[in-house]
């Protein structure tokens, strides 16, 4: 699918949450022909993720911050005839060598449109002047004791339960990990009935405050985010929540289910202080320790990646990458105010403007606002190396082939190698049905740990993957060389 009309660029966007609907709209007000990708159902990704179409939807505003937002871009992305909404359809491969476009540099994009469990689905090739990739991020979740459990859920889970089947994950919840993330998990379980026992935030005090307290005069930028965590402060003394700091879960017990927790403090380094242990019960505990970005339509398209892990952008939101673009929580936890303005300003320069157009003034204004968040959020809240003394021998780091910690370390010991592919082969870590998209951080740091090694390993890290999601070796068998783009609109 290239762009047939001189002149007209044709943006292809990958996401379709809160970033790649500002990059859609943006594009498509400077002149250009999207096309909006979203793997699922429906727009709004996982931030505005939506109630059943067949549930009762008054009470979706209930359920969402900015539902107005999301409500007022989905009106324009539908009204919008030069916006064409490929939903339920995934990049599965990206082809960054076979370039065309401008320069013959801009990927093509290999996709598959169709629910996810159907028996086919329908493949294309897009072959986009420019590329907004708004791909987002998951939770990160640490392995521990027992977090293989029935009961223990990714705080992104049991709030995509709440919001999407207004569902609690359980009725006596604890809520643990890092970051503010954990306080809008808290406030959608109770608004779903559970009764939210304690939220756990594993950094301590002086850490907090060395985060969020320097420069107090750019928050003031920013009143409405200020306002949102008094929204948050306040539902957590309605509900009577306790935040306790300078805690971590660090085991789950029971009887085939979760029935109890042991929590303990921890230092600086979330290392475990002897003696600090306590149980709790509880038939349910909701972990997330920040999040990781959707990296691998970044990494196949040649995008490069800083320290953080998180892709690296201009003030245009260009990538290192020609042509392609990137937007939201791919580039950095920043929240969604950092997320529609960097993807109000990567379409709208996608679609052949400036960064410096008056177009995008108030955005660049935002991601200046909201980007110091980022910041904060990680100075305050990051992963301390010292989760890993949390760790038994016995403890399974990845659920999928059932790999523990033990025989990670092991392995590293044994040969000393530096190499994730070994890992790989030596102990089937990350090979399961995940594709360690849920362990593969911490499975790269127990291998950095063991051999004394700092920054990326061998092979680079487990984020690259040719194949960039499930694909049935049927489907893959029947796709042909000459493919052709599906015809007609397609809103979910």
């Amino acid at each position: 699918m290239t762009s047939t009309q001189p002149g007209r660029r044709h943006v292809a966007v990958v996401g379709g949450g809160p970033a790649g609907l500002a990059a859609a709209v943006a594009a498509a007000e400077h002149g250009a022909r999207v096309t909006l990708i979203e793997s699922g159902r429906e727009l709004g990704g996982q931030y505005w993720r939506h109630l059943p179409s067949d549930r009762d939807g008054h009470g979706q505003a209930a359920l969402h911050h900015g539902w107005s937002t999301y409500q007022d871009l989905e009106r324009r992305v539908r009204s919008t005839p030069d916006i064409t909404v490929l939903a339920e359809t995934s990049v599965w491969a990206v082809d960054a060598a076979g370039g065309h476009g401008p320069g013959l540099g801009i990927p093509t994009l290999q996709v598959l449109t169709g629910p996810a469990d159907a028996a086919t689905r329908v493949p294309s090739t897009l072959g986009p002047d420019a590329i907004v990739i708004a791909t987002g991020a998951h939770d990160r979740t640490l392995p521990f004791p027992g977090w293989d459990l029935p009961g223990v859920s990714t705080g992104g889970a049991a709030q995509a339960f709440a919001k999407s089947e207004r569902i609690a994950v359980g009725g006596n919840v604890v809520v643990a990990g890092a970051g503010p993330f954990l306080l809008p998990v808290a406030a959608s379980l109770a608004q779903v009935g559970s009764r939210v026992i304690e939220v756990v935030e594993a950094n301590r005090i002086p850490r907090l405050a060395s985060g969020w307290l320097p420069r107090p005069w750019q928050l003031a930028g920013a009143p409405g985010k200020v306002s949102e965590l008094f929204g948050y402060v306040a539902g957590q003394l309605r509900h009577r929540i306790p935040y306790r700091v300078g805690e971590a879960v660090v085991e789950a017990h029971g009887d085939g289910r979760v029935e109890r927790v042991t929590i303990a403090s921890v230092d600086a380094q979330w290392r475990p202080i002897p003696g600090s242990e306590r149980q709790v019960a509880c038939d349910a505990v909701c972990v997330t320790h920040g999040f990781t970005p959707r990296l691998e339509v970044a990494i196949a398209a040649g995008c490069a990646l800083g320290d953080d892990r998180f892709v690296v952008i201009d003030e245009s939101c260009a990538t290192s990458a020609g042509g392609v673009y990137a937007a939201g929580e791919v580039t950095g936890i920043g929240g969604v105010d950092l997320s529609l303005a960097e993807g109000r300003v990567a379409g709208h320069c996608a679609a052949g403007g400036s960064s410096r157009d008056a177009q995008v003034s108030d955005a660049q204004r935002k991601r200046a606002v909201f980007g110091a968040f980022a910041a904060r959020i990680d100075a305050a809240h990051g992963v301390r190396p010292g989760w890993q003394d949390w760790l038994r021998d016995d403890t399974i780091v990845c659920r999928c082939e059932e790999v523990t910690a033990g025989q990670l370390r092991r392995k590293a010991a044994a040969t000393g190698s530096r190499s994730l592919r070994s890992q790989k082969l030596a102990t089937r870590a990350g090979l399961g049905i995940c594709q360690a998209r849920i362990c593969g951080r911490s499975a790269e740091e127990l291998l950095q740990a063991a051999t004394g090694s700092t920054g990326e390993l061998d092979e680079g890290i487990v984020d690259r993957r040719p194949i960039q999601t499930p694909i049935r070796l049927a489907e893959l068998a029947g796709i042909s060389e000459e493919q052709h783009p599906p015809t007609g609109r397609q809103d979910p």
